[in-house]
């Protein structure tokens, strides 16, 4: 199970750090309840070290849950 785990936070860190690396900036749509806006429009860009911290950890993370030894019987 752990194994299991490592592994997909793992892969999940670096497709986040692909995705950081590719976009510049992702813009949220605002909240619109009953037809007036609630809350505005959100824009979140990314630190020039994230895209490359993100898949070095996971790259590490990704080993570290192959270095982890299945479980054999129950």
């Amino acid at each position: 199970m752990w194994r299991a785990f490592f592994l997909a936070v793992g892969v999940y860190s670096c497709l986040l750090g692909v995705e950081a690396l590719a976009l510049d900036k992702a813009v949220l749509k605002p909240e619109v309840q009953g037809g007036q806006q609630v809350a505005p429009a959100r824009s979140i860009s990314p630190p020039d070290w994230a895209p490359w911290s993100l898949m070095g950890v996971g790259a590490v993370v990704v080993l570290y849950s192959f270095t982890i030894p299945k479980r054999v019987g129950g």
